[in-house]
């Protein structure tokens, strides 16, 4: 039975690739290419299983997908030489503070990712055990620089209470060198990567402490204005892909493995994952809810534990924590309070020196689906 399931799951995935080529070749499509910061990484299989499952091809669209830096993305969607990217809300309260005009349509990232990791023999417990003490940071900007500032200022404290150490994107190696005593890392990806190096660590998250509006999915005023429709089939088909990933991670994975190279995935992992992936989507068919979506990736994770190494699950689990982080009764929804507290950050921060003339321009739910799958 199990090696039933494999290969039903190979010829599964054999026809959705081959569907989804046939769906390219469609003149009816459109062309269209997403930016996403950063490089190929497990961390964007909703895009990668969007495009696989041929989701955005439903819904009329070809897309193909650029990476760079955040910046850029920015300055392309504001002059409508591309039309969608994935980013951050603070670089769109930014971008609109310069008359850039890009309006974010779609908040994937439900809870800020950001935060403290420190060694559970540190001492530090709380955001005020931070007090005198070395913390790491990429450097002054980005997500990690305003997720420290709100997390200190929600407990009363700011910069110079702390020891602030820029240690660029090293926090892995810097940590486990007793370089600092904590740094501000992405908690879906580096505390993992330094328990599987050296020790156990303690998580201090900013959005136990701030909602900070984080990574959606952004167009321009331009695009909204004059094809509304090409912006709701982007929507749809993120958001289809979004739902495969959090109810298939396992499905996911494989997916993923023709976008992101060198993801591990020897051919045990490969068989294993293949058979989790039957079993998951036997399990959907029962239409379960939330709840039970989850408990039951908790599952497929100890079932692979029983069987790997952490080594060989880390990005696994990597996807993992980043769909508990995707993860919401309401996908995608975004709101006013969340724009505040962040554009209130910027400008303590002195990243902006005064509140945009309209926040809410800079944000809509217009285009989200419901529960019955509708605009």
């Amino acid at each position: 039975m199990k090696r039933l399931g494999g290969l039903f799951f190979v010829f599964s995935l054999f026809l959705m690739m081959t569907t989804s080529f046939a769906h390219a070749q469609d003149d009816d499509l459109v062309d269209q290419t997403i930016f996403l910061t950063f490089i190929p990484n497990i961390q964007f299989a909703p895009v990668y299983a969007g495009i696989a499952n041929s989701h955005f091809a439903d819904n009329g669209i070809n897309l193909d997908i650029l990476h760079g830096d955040e910046p850029d993305g920015v300055n392309l969607v504001a002059a409508n030489e591309l039309q969608f990217g994935i980013f951050g809300g603070e670089q769109v309260i930014l971008a609109r503070a310069n008359e850039r005009p890009v309006v974010y349509v779609y908040e994937w990232f439900q809870k800020f990712p950001n935060g403290i990791v420190t060694p559970v023999d540190s001492g530090i417990e709380t955001v005020a055990d931070l007090v005198g003490r070395k913390v790491g940071i990429p450097g002054r900007f980005g997500t990690s620089y305003s997720g420290l500032i709100a997390l200190l200022a929600a407990n009363d404290l700011q910069e110079s209470d702390i020891e602030l150490e820029p240690i660029g994107f090293n926090a892995t190696e810097v940590v486990c060198v007793g370089g600092v005593e904590a740094s501000m890392v992405f908690i879906n990806n580096e505390p993992l990567q330094i328990e599987q190096r050296c020790t156990d660590v303690r998580v201090i998250r900013v959005s136990e402490f701030a909602d900070l509006v984080s990574n959606g999915l952004v167009t321009n005023e331009m695009t909204i204005a004059e094809n509304p429709e090409l912006v709701q089939a982007m929507v749809n088909g993120f958001d289809a892909g979004l739902r495969d990933v959090i109810n298939n991670p396992a499905e996911a994975y494989l997916l993923s493995a023709d976008f992101v190279e060198n993801l591990p995935l020897d051919v045990h992992l490969r068989a294993a994952l293949e058979e989790a992936a039957f079993e998951q989507n036997e399990f959907l068919a029962t239409n379960p809810d939330r709840n039970a979506i989850a408990a039951s990736r908790v599952a497929m994770f100890d079932n692979l534990k029983a069987q790997f190494d952490g080594e060989t699950l880390l990005q696994f689990e990597v996807l993992l924590a980043s769909i508990d982080l995707w993860d919401a009764e309401q996908l995608g929804a975004t709101d006013i309070m969340s724009w505040q507290i962040t554009q209130d950050t910027l400008i303590f921060m002195t990243f902006l020196d005064e509140p945009l003339p309209s926040l809410e321009a800079a944000f809509t739910n217009e285009f989200l689906l419901r529960d019955n799958g509708n605009p």
